[in-house]
Order: C-alpha cells, then sequence, then structure tokens
C-alpha cells in the first residue's frame, strides 16, 4: 500500500511539473504576442508622424517657392536666388522656371549634385513634368508625379519624383516652378534624426516595389514593421518603417513582473503541497520522538525547573534542579510549604511572597531573587522565574518555575569589582603619563620666566654706578614676578599630584565650584596651547555634591581634554566663534517617584562629532581613535558616575559637535 501511495504521489508531482511548464510556456508566448503587438502599434503612429513630417516639408518647400517667385521676378537675379534655396533644402536636386506652356526660361541644379543630369538629358523627364503640372493647373496648387529612376554612370541611379507649382500674378497664370526631389534625400532631410534613429524607412510604391530606403537594422532576430500611405497631390506612395525585433531574456520587460508574481506563486503552492507531505509522512515519527527530546532536553538544561499546583505541592523537578538544591527528586516531589531547602530565617518571608504572587498583586514572570539552602548549610543564590502552567482547555493547573544558580555570576561580579578598581588607578596613572608632556612644556614658562628675572636682578646688583635706593623699586618688581612665576608652576604640580594621589576613598559634600576650580590650571594650559577659549557656568540655585571628588575632578579633566582634543587648530577657524568649551552646571530632575535630588555637569565641545561606528565602541575598554590614548579615559568616567548612583551619556550639539552629561547625587 506504501508503494501505490508513493506511485500516486510521484504521478501527481509529475502532473503538476507539466502544468506548471505549460503555463509558464502559454505566459512567455502571450508576453511576447503583447510586445509584438504593442510594438508594431507604436511603429504605426512612427509612421503617421513621419508622413505628418514629410507632407510639413514639402509644404514649406512650396511655400518657399512662391516666394522666390514674387520677390525676384527678374530673370537675372533667380538664378542667384535658386542657388541659394538648393543650398537649405538639400532635397530639392534642381528648380526650373518654366513659361505657361513648360518651356524652360531658367534652370538651376543643386550644388551638392551638379551632374546628376549629365548622364540622360533632362528631356527624359518631360512626361513626368507635363503630368505633374496639368494636375498643378487644376488643383490650383503644387502636384506631385509618379517616381522615376534617373541612370548614373556605373550602374548606379537614383528615384526623382517632379512637383509642379503654377505661378500666378494677379489672377493670371504666368508658368511653372518645377522641382525635382530626390526621393532618398527627401527622407534624410525631412524627417527628424530623433525620429529615424534605429529605424529603417523606405517608401514603396502601391504594389511593395521599394523606391529608397533610409537607414538598416539588423535582421538576425527578425523585424517588426509598419506602412502608411503618403497621398500627395497627383500621386501616392506607401511609407515602410521597420524595426528590430529585441530578445530581453525569457521574458519581455513589459509583463516581467506579472509573468515573475505567477511563477513564484505556483511554485510557492507546490512548496507548501510538498511541505504538507513531508509533514504527513513524518508525523508518526516526530510524536514518537516528542517526548524522549522532551525528556533529554529537559535533563540537558542547567537551569532548573520546577511545577507545583495550585496548593503549592512540587509536581514535577529536573535533574538541574536537584542537583542546585541539593536533594533527590524523590524527597521533592509532593513537599509543600515551607520547601525543605528554604533558609530558617526567611520562611516567613517567602511564604509572604508566595501569597501575594498567588493572589495576583504581583505580575507573572515577574523574576526574583532569593536563597535556598543546602542539606551541608551552603547558601545558593538564585533567580527564580515563575509563570501560570495552562492546560490543553485554557485552565490554569499550577505554576511553572525556572531556576538559575547566580553563584558564578556572584564570583563574577566580585572579580570585575575589584578588577575595576585596579583599572582605574591604571587609568589614572596612564593619564597622568600622557600629560607629563604638556605639562613639562607649560613648566617650561614660568620657569624661564624665573630665571630670567632672577639673571636682571643680578645684573642690576652688579652695577657699580647706580645706587641701591633707585633700584629698590626694580628689584621688588623682579622679585615679586619670580614668586608668581614660582607659584604658577606650584599650582600645575599640585594639580597632577592631586589627580594622582592614593587617597582613601571617601564622600563629601563639595561645592560644585570647587569641582572646576581643581581641574582649572591644568584645563586652562591645553586651552592656552590650542586657542580654545573655555566657559565657566555654576546655576546660582546649584548644590553642592555628595561624591569623592577625586575621582569626579578626573572624570571631569578627562572629558575636558577630550573636549579639547576633538578641536584641532583650525577646526573650526577661529573666525567661527566655535572654538569654545563649556562645561555647565546645574540641578537635574530626578527619578519619577523619588525625593533624591541631582546635579548634571555638562561639557559641550564644538568638533566634528562622532561618527555612528565611534558611537556604538565609544564606552568600550581599550578603544580609542587617537594613537596614544589607551581607551580606558571614557570606561572609567562611566564606571566612576554610575558608582555614585548617576549616569553619563552624550547627544550631538548643534550647529557640531558633542555634548557629554553626567549626573551625580546633591548632597543631603
Amino acid at each position: 500500500m506504501k508503494t501505490a501511495l508513493g506511485t500516486g504521489r510521484w504521478w501527481l508531482w509529475s502532473a503538476l511539473c507539466v502544468l506548471l511548464l505549460a503555463l509558464l510556456g502559454a505566459l512567455v508566448f502571450l508576453a511576447r504576442a503583447y510586445e509584438d503587438q504593442r510594438l508594431t502599434s507604436q511603429l504605426e503612429h512612427n509612421a503617421v508622424d513621419i508622413v505628418g513630417e514629410i507632407r510639413n516639408g514639402l509644404a514649406l518647400n512650396a511655400l518657399a517657392l512662391q516666394g522666390l517667385h514674387e520677390s525676384l521676378p527678374a530673370q537675372t537675379a533667380w538664378r542667384q536666388s535658386a542657388t541659394a534655396l538648393l543650398l537649405v533644402h538639400r532635397e530639392i536636386v534642381r528648380l526650373e522656371w518654366r513659361t505657361a506652356d513648360l518651356q524652360i526660361r531658367q534652370a538651376q541644379v543643386s550644388p551638392f549634385l551638379p551632374q546628376l543630369f549629365d548622364f540622360l538629358p533632362r528631356s527624359q523627364a518631360q512626361p513626368d513634368v507635363q503630368q505633374a503640372c496639368a494636375n498643378a493647373r487644376r488643383f490650383h496648387g503644387p502636384a506631385y508625379s509618379t517616381s522615376y529612376f534617373l541612370p548614373l554612370e556605373e550602374g548606379r541611379g537614383q528615384e526623382l519624383m517632379e512637383m509642379c507649382l503654377p505661378l500666378l500674378r494677379e489672377g493670371r497664370e504666368e508658368g511653372f516652378l518645377v522641382a525635382t526631389y530626390g526621393l532618398s534625400d527627401m527622407l534624410s532631410e525631412l524627417i527628424r534624426p530623433d525620429t529615424r534613429r534605429q529605424r529603417s524607412i523606405a517608401l514603396t510604391e502601391s504594389d511593395g516595389a521599394r523606391l529608397s530606403i533610409l537607414g538598416t537594422v539588423p535582421r538576425e532576430h527578425g523585424v517588426i514593421h509598419a506602412a502608411h500611405s503618403l497621398e500627395l497631390p497627383g500621386s501616392v506612395y506607401m511609407l515602410r518603417v521597420e524595426r528590430a525585433r529585441q530578445l530581453r531574456g525569457l521574458l519581455p520587460d513589459v509583463l516581467t513582473s506579472g509573468v515573475a508574481v505567477l511563477a513564484l506563486a505556483l511554485v510557492s503552492m507546490l512548496a507548501l503541497f510538498a511541505f504538507d507531505v513531508r509533514k504527513r509522512l513524518h508525523a508518526e515519527a516526530r510524536l514518537s520522538e516528542a517526548l524522549a527530546f522532551r525528556q533529554a532536553m529537559e535533563d540537558s538544561l542547567l537551569s532548573g525547573l520546577r511545577a507545583r499546583d495550585m496548593r503549592g505541592r512540587i509536581t514535577y523537578v529536573n535533574p538541574a534542579f536537584c542537583q542546585l538544591v541539593g536533594l533527590p527528586a524523590e524527597q521533592l516531589i509532593g513537599s509543600s510549604n515551607p520547601a525543605p531547602y528554604w533558609p530558617a530565617d526567611r520562611v516567613d518571608e517567602y511564604l509572604s511572597r508566595e501569597t501575594l504572587r498567588h493572589s495576583g498583586e504581583i505580575p507573572a514572570r515577574q523574576g526574583f531573587e532569593a536563597e535556598y539552602l543546602r542539606p551541608d548549610g551552603t547558601r545558593v543564590p538564585v533567580l527564580i522565574v515563575e509563570a501560570p502552567l495552562i492546560n490543553e482547555i485554557g485552565k490554569q493547573t499550577g505554576w511553572m518555575s525556572a531556576v538559575v544558580d547566580l553563584s558564578a555570576q556572584r564570583r563574577v561580579e566580585e572579580q570585575s569589582r575589584a578588577s575595576q578598581e585596579r583599572l582605574q588607578a591604571t587609568a589614572r596613572l596612564a593619564m597622568a603619563g600622557e600629560m607629563a608632556s604638556l605639562i613639562s612644556h607649560e613648566l617650561n614658562q614660568p620657569l624661564a620666566a624665573i630665571a630670567s628675572y632672577a639673571s636682571g636682578t643680578l645684573n642690576l646688583l652688579h652695577e657699580p654706578e647706580l645706587p641701591l635706593e633707585s633700584l629698590r623699586e626694580d628689584l621688588e618688581t623682579a622679585i615679586r614676578r619670580i614668586a608668581d612665576q614660582a607659584a604658577r608652576a606650584g599650582r600645575v604640580i599640585k594639580s597632577v599630584s592631586d589627580l594622582v594621589r592614593r587617597r582613601e576613598r571617601s564622600r563629601s559634600a563639595v561645592p560644585v565650584q570647587e569641582l572646576f576650580d581643581g581641574i582649572a590650571p591644568l584645563v586652562q594650559l591645553q586651552a592656552r596651547k590650542s586657542g580654545i577659549k573655555v566657559e565657566w557656568l555654576v546655576a546660582p540655585d546649584c548644590p553642592p555634591v555628595w561624591c569623592d571628588a577625586t575621582m569626579v575632578e578626573q572624570v571631569l579633566l578627562n572629558l575636558v581634554r577630550n573636549g579639547l582634543q576633538a578641536m584641532p587648530t583650525g577646526d573650526p577657524p577661529p573666525a567661527s566663534g566655535l572654538r569654545t568649551l563649556q562645561l555647565h552646571a546645574a540641578p537635574a530632575a530626578g527619578h519619577e517617584g523619588s525625593e533624591r535630588r541631582w546635579v548634571a555637569f555638562t561639557i559641550t565641545d564644538h568638533g566634528k562629532g562622532l561618527s555612528d561606528e565611534v558611537a556604538k565602541r565609544l564606552f568600550t575598554p581599550f578603544f580609542t581613535t587617537r594613537t596614544e590614548g589607551m581607551g580606558l579615559g571614557l570606561s572609567l568616567c562611566r564606571t566612576v558616575v554610575e558608582q555614585h548612583g548617576g549616569t553619563l551619556g552624550y547627544e550631538h550639539a548643534e550647529p557640531r559637535g558633542t555634548v557629554f552629561r553626567f549626573t551625580l547625587p546633591a548632597a543631603p
């Protein structure tokens, strides 16, 4: 029976594939037919437009010929004017001024084809001229003859057509103007270049005999053609326009989307059908493997699983939970509250929490931390996530808990805290090392001034001609400036010493202005060197902050130095007024529901700002965009701020630059 079922499905799949291929073939055929029809219709419109262009060109030529006769009746000037007209209208190969009985009074050949009628005399075209002029006299306007072939040397030739225009003056017929057109020249001159691009245009007789052709098209994949009659007074021609058929892949562009959507729909249907067949074939195997897989999955989990009924009795535990509490499954299943793994000193707390959770006052699936007690007396910190246990009819039958051992996480947190403390000390020393070269450069200025004043003082003291009383004022000034420069050098050194000196970390109420004053000497050194103006602003109602002053000064100094380095010399230019670094401190709003006050610090620079790639890794340790940096500054700043209970973040400044903002708790 299974073989018969498989054979039936094979025939079904074969029939579906054949149907799909037939449908796609029909779509391709219909698409090609539609595309050919669309191109043919477009080509027919082009043929109508080309006929209109030829008719308009011939009408304009007739007006120009009429104007030629009216403006220059004298025979002496006629030849010059005719030559000028032939130079402009290259489709006319000859002009003749004839009398009423068709005798030639004046004639002018196109300068582009001066020897056109040398091989065959002009008298051979007399019947065509007579036909055209007879029609012109009957139509009282320009008339055209049928085309005739003019043989040339070396077996060549050209199709010509005569146009006869009656000349009237005061209602009397004075004669005719006969213009001889070359059909090839007429096609090339009277049809616009953009109209004949990628097309072949031919003039034919009514029986299809080709008279003249303009342009060629490749015929490897066939051509599409359209024809339209060119009716002229006295003669009729057929205009045939051809265009190469273009192959664009398997489907024409106009129906590509429709065919693709239909094909995808059919393929999707077949895929869904195949999926359903495979699902039916493997249904029994999946059902038989489901229980074994579930059991193996629960046994391999590192998180503990515990199920309890509505009375709080344990109905299921997995091996990971048994290993977590140190008790076998037989002892745990069936036990109720208080659980055998609850510490005795926390039983009342856990019972109260169970009551609140079962009453619905605590949201379901909200995790909470607890401690379990093993038989050997070891306390295990755990994270418990509990959710209602719903059966197949939607009724709650108990509670399902996932229990995660937090012992390893606690150890990692302790190690991370110790590593962070060591990292802070290392970063502080690294920062001092980075600043050493700048400080040594700035100390040269006061030391050089001290040396200069001291040398000048000694020179004054060794002047024998000057009395000591007259030197008193100069000596006092020099000594006072020596003292000022020495104090300046001392302030620079003390700022660095306070920063890198290891202190006992104690928090106290520190005025914000005192924090700014602590870093001011070091900030001003680098700011003057870079030509940057530093603005310090403390809000009048700003309270003191509760912090470790040394660590907060380190945060401020690091953020300020980053802001100064973001504005190198010339960027932004001094004329822009943006070479400023702003340090602001003001009270900040506290967290919702909290009465604690906060102080917000903002450091704003006007550099190029942060790219998206740099912003993603901004606070990552050891990530830096400077070749001489260690990448610890911002990571240390965030750690210090968070240890104080605040937050550190950034945003883009306007019109350019970056704003770093962090909060610290106000002094109680």
